[in-house]
């Protein structure tokens, strides 16, 4: 008898995870699906703010039952599993932590860090299972002997950069379906073996937590408080803020600012004096070098002086960069080019130009010309 690798799927209830479990069975894998519930929405929904949300069903419930009938289409078992815990003390919690500090998080990341390649996958090897598999675009590559993360096909869905924080076990237990096929393809397939979810619009919310009026969900753990908004240039209030929290680094919309100067863009914010700061230039968006601490490093390659390309957010074209590596965990990362809105909080993820990922970190710094960008702000406001 042939043995078949068994594999645990994260099934999300959208089109992409749907469509990776029917491309593994269609390959031979023993395929089971796993739906991951990480948010205790019957708790929360009714404080948390979410006008997209039907009374009597709650968005995660749905997107339950829309796994369930892509298991059933499949036939393939559906195992569910709370991981309420593991996401509030590990992703949530960081989250909060993080725009407390007026710095601009990425739950993705540390979701897939703890939740999906981490709880998920000890699951999945506690179990019996050979391998996990998720409906992320991305794909591995042998690196010197090393099965590591790269690119997808699809360069407009890539999802790697969410992977950066991920352990090298994870990546080695891991299958991609989705790495050599398009998110047109999926859809298509998805039609073709004529899933109920194949035209279901991708989710664009928190990780896991959905779709909601962000300002009003995040009020619920850090409260509004208005404040002044100051133009850097000429260190005058032009408006109120509702809350500093709400806004990030390189915004250009959504302020409250009287007069016809502008456009803005935000560069800057003080938690401790509830100030926003402003400007009608970009000077201050541009930084030529930046700090990153927490490097994970996926691949073994000397990075002191190398030369490679940085993604500072998700979809972002590739920067060149030049390395610096100040030590195990902490980079220096110099592009004399200038790159806009690099911000603090968000992770940086370095690649080789052919497409395989070095690893990632957390941006702590920006500076021009070496000077750090807040103490540029705070010389101007003083």
């Amino acid at each position: 008898m042939i043995y078949k690798e068994k594999v645990l799927l994260g099934l999300s209830g959208g089109v992409d995870s749907a469509v990776a479990a029917y491309l593994l069975k269609e390959e031979g894998y023993d395929v089971t699906c796993l739906f991951m519930r990480n948010w205790d929405s019957a708790l929360n929904n009714d404080q948390l703010g979410n006008p997209t949300v039907n009374d009597e069903i709650c968005s995660q419930e749905k997107d339950y039952l829309d796994a369930l009938s892509v298991a059933e289409a499949l036939n393939i078992p559906l195992i569910r599993v709370d991981y309420i815990k593991e996401y509030w003390d590990n992703v949530f919690q960081n989250f909060i932590d993080e725009y407390s500090k007026g710095r601009t998080p990425n739950p993705d990341i540390l979701c897939n860090k703890y939740i999906k390649f981490d709880a998920f996958l000890n699951y999945a090897m506690e179990n019996g299972y050979d391998k996990i598999a998720t409906g992320h675009y991305c794909d591995t590559y042998e690196y010197n002997g090393k099965v590591v993360i790269k690119k997808a096909i699809d360069n407009n869905k890539d999802q790697s950069y969410f992977l950066s924080q991920i352990s090298s076990f994870a990546i080695e237990k891991t299958i991609f379906p989705l790495a050599k096929v398009t998110k047109d393809v999926v859809r298509e397939i998805a039609l073709k073996i004529n899933l109920k979810i194949a035209k279901k619009k991708d989710s664009t919310g928190v990780c896991f937590i959905g779709e909601r009026n962000f300002r009003q969900f995040l009020n619920n753990y850090i409260p509004m408080k208005k404040g002044n908004i100051i133009d850097v240039d000429t260190n005058e209030i032009v408006g109120i803020h509702d809350g500093v929290y709400f806004y990030t680094i390189g915004q250009r919309k959504g302020f409250n600012v009287g007069g016809s100067k502008g456009p803005y863009y935000c560069v800057g914010k003080n938690v401790y004096k509830n100030e926003l700061y402003l400007t009608s230039s970009n000077y201050l968006l541009e930084s030529n070098s930046c700090l990153v601490t927490d490097f994970n490093k996926q691949i073994d390659i000397d990075l002191n002086g190398l030369k490679c390309f940085a993604k500072f957010r998700y979809r972002q074209q590739d920067n060149q960069v030049l390395v610096e590596v100040l030590n195990d965990k902490t980079l220096k990362l110099i592009y004399p080019q200038k790159v806009a809105s690099v911000s603090v909080g968000q992770q940086a993820v370095l690649y080789l130009e052919n497409g395989v990922m070095i690893g990632g970190g957390i941006i702590e710094n920006t500076y021009i010309d070496d000077i750090d960008i807040n103490d540029i702000i705070s010389e101007k406001i003083k």
